[in-house]
């Protein structure tokens, strides 16, 4: 059987010719890396031109690669973790993006370096979520904290707080209500809860984690966006990279948020919340790994 123009590209069975970069741009596109970002990148390819039509796609992948490895390499750096007690994280993202599930491995992932969490269910809209979190927190031997159904999730949080910090809890964990980016109202609960947060503790939130679905697409650029405006997003996760999606958009709202990606979910195990290296993951989103 033939191969196609394009196939034979891919494999490297033929070098590179500059009407390939078509190709090449819609690929970027379909992997969801955002308009502006492709642009960046596709302006980058043909300023290397010469470089790349002779050895082919080798030295493409190579240039694209170290263009969304800077491009993911933001300059702000994560805060200190446990340089207050308790350190308050607050997880908080649309619904259905793993926000839970997050919690708990990192819940897990403390309690492995000795660190106690308590973590809070302040989603009191959805039982499910609550019953979900407890499981998780029973998982790792971390303390639990819910409130009644429909309570106001700020006072759940004001609890929260104050009890972790009566026991001694290294960190608490909140699980927010997951909203809908377009819902004013549910937003600025969410940033009525941070300042409620800054009350309690001295500097908390301590860190603002936005979970991201990997297989989102370009609707987690306005997600992004939303969430920004609402409370002070201090990094991302990038969930359900275990199935077929890429994640290509991480690309577009780390730049748009200048703010880095702090771990991506690749599983449902304890251990599958690993921290996220840029050059790891412009390897895979270009195929390699």
């Amino acid at each position: 059987m033939l191969e196609t123009p394009v196939e034979e590209l891919i494999r490297g069975r033929r070098p590179l010719d500059p009407a390939d970069l078509e190709t090449i741009e819609e690929s970027l596109l379909a992997a969801d890396m955002g308009v502006p970002a492709v642009e960046r990148a596709m302006a980058v390819l043909r300023a290397h031109g010469p470089q790349i039509v002779g050895p082919g796609p080798a030295a493409m992948r190579s240039i694209l690669q170290e263009e969304i490895r800077k491009a993911l390499s933001v300059s702000a750096l994560p805060p200190a973790e446990f340089s207050s007690r308790p350190w308050v994280v607050l997880v908080v993202g649309v619904n259905g993006v793993g926000k839970t599930t997050t919690i708990g491995k990192l819940a897990s992932s403390w309690a492995s370096q000795g660190r106690s969490t308590l973590l809070c269910a302040a989603d009191t809209f959805r039982a499910a979520a609550a019953e979900q979190l407890e499981i998780w927190a029973e998982r790792v031997g971390g303390d639990f904290l819910r409130g009644a159904e429909g309570a106001d999730p700020s006072a759940v949080l004001t609890d929260a707080l104050r009890a972790a910090a009566a026991r001694g809890r290294d960190a608490v964990l909140v699980d927010t209500a997951g909203r809908l980016h377009t819902r004013g109202n549910l937003m600025a609960e969410l940033s009525k809860m941070a300042r409620v947060a800054g009350r309690e503790v001295d500097g908390a939130p301590h860190e603002t984690l936005l979970v991201l679905d990997a297989t989102t697409g370009s609707n987690a650029l306005a997600q992004a966006r939303e969430f920004a405006r609402a409370v002070n997003v201090t990094g991302l996760v990038l969930t359900k990279l275990d199935g077929t999606a890429k994640g290509g958009m991480a690309v577009a709202v780390v730049q748009e948020l200048g703010v880095p990606i702090r771990y991506v979910g690749v599983g449902e195990a304890l251990d599958d919340l690993l921290p996220f290296h840029p050059d790891q993951f412009a390897a895979g989103l270009l195929g390699e790994a």
